[in-house]
């Protein structure tokens, strides 16, 4: 066969494959954009729209969310952290699905959306928890609005360190995500979760050995966490908030709320010394540091719930004691 005859083979192979490539993703996210339009209100506050979800009963828990993520990323978050016997109030964080970009846009600002979100639900406090990102409007809601937080939890917190900042490694693969994530590109990430998910894995602040190590339930956790960050283009505009933060000391040793922190020593977003620099300055703030997990705490889920569990239950905020073995 001659070489252009290769070539148009190769052609008539690869368009057909292409095809169906393109409807499969097309698909899916049809069904992703279904799935984050669905679940979730809308409330008009002074400052603006903010959208939020809830479920469940019990005391009430406002789950802030992370990078990357909006109320789905909430909801889901409360459900692994905490269980049964709460009333989770999961908002989307500026920027994210269906909650707009304000002029300002500082954890600060954000708090004050928080503190205005639970006052429309009528409710007077919650147990705050904040991951990754939404640690700093967590923090910050605790000192801006003391008498709405009856407990803070803070899970691999993106806070402000003094010696060793929160940051991403500079590798070659997290340079690309940093791309698809910049182009707000829905069909990139789809493909890149398709043929190179350790690549995702590890922008995630996740060593990819530790998932492969992981039983397969963890492994399904954490890609269904991969998921949860599409569509991209409708959390893009949070992602590139959450990309350039601000960050300086607060005033932490002010905070009265018993307070509860987790990171991990391998957390690839270096959250660690954060936490250590947070704990350290939050009277009576208690630290959890696992040696293995990653910013995804991969393999300790059983753990955290047990050490979140214990500590509202001895702030006498959880469920009864029998639902520690849950």
């Amino acid at each position: 066969m001659s070489r252009i005859g290769g070539l148009l083979l190769a052609m008539v192979i690869a368009i057909p494959t292409a095809g169906v490539v393109f409807l499969l993703y097309k698909n899916e996210l049809g069904r992703m954009r279904d799935a984050a339009s669905r679940g979730s209100v809308v409330a008009n506050l002074e400052m603006g729209p903010i959208e939020y979800a809830y479920s469940g009963v019990g005391t009430a828990l406002l789950s802030i969310h992370g990078a990357g993520g909006g109320f789905d990323q909430g909801l889901a978050n409360a459900a692994d952290l905490v269980g049964e016997g709460f009333r989770i109030i999961a908002p989307s964080r500026f920027g994210y699905l269906r909650t707009p970009v304000p002029t300002d846009t500082s954890p600060a600002a954000q708090a004050d959306a928080h503190a205005a979100l639970l006052s429309k639900l009528d409710v007077p406090k919650a147990v705050v928890v904040g991951v990754s990102a939404g640690a700093r409007s967590a923090v910050e809601l605790t000192l801006r609005h003391p008498d709405k937080v009856t407990a803070l939890i803070l899970i691999v917190p993106g806070l402000y360190s003094p010696t060793s900042p929160v940051s991403i490694e500079a590798s070659r693969g997290n340079k690309f995500v940093f791309w698809i994530v910049n182009a707000g590109g829905d069909f990139a990430w789809w493909a890149t979760e398709k043929i190179a998910p350790s690549v995702l894995v590890r922008f995630l602040g996740v060593r990819p050995a530790l998932v492969a190590a992981a039983p397969r339930a963890e492994q399904d956790r954490v890609m269904s966490i991969v998921k949860s960050v599409e569509p991209l283009s409708l959390r893009f505009p949070g992602i590139n908030i959450d990309s350039a933060p601000a960050l300086h000391e607060l005033s932490l040793e002010v905070i009265t709320a018993p307070t509860l922190i987790i990171s991990a020593r391998d957390d690839l977003f270096n959250t660690l010394p954060a936490a250590e620099f947070a704990a350290a300055k939050i009277p009576g703030a208690k630290l959890v540091v696992y040696d293995t997990g990653g910013h995804l705490l991969v393999g300790q889920q059983q753990d955290v719930r047990i050490a979140v569990r214990r500590f509202l239950a001895g702030a006498g905020l959880a469920p009864s004691s029998d639902s520690l073995r849950q």
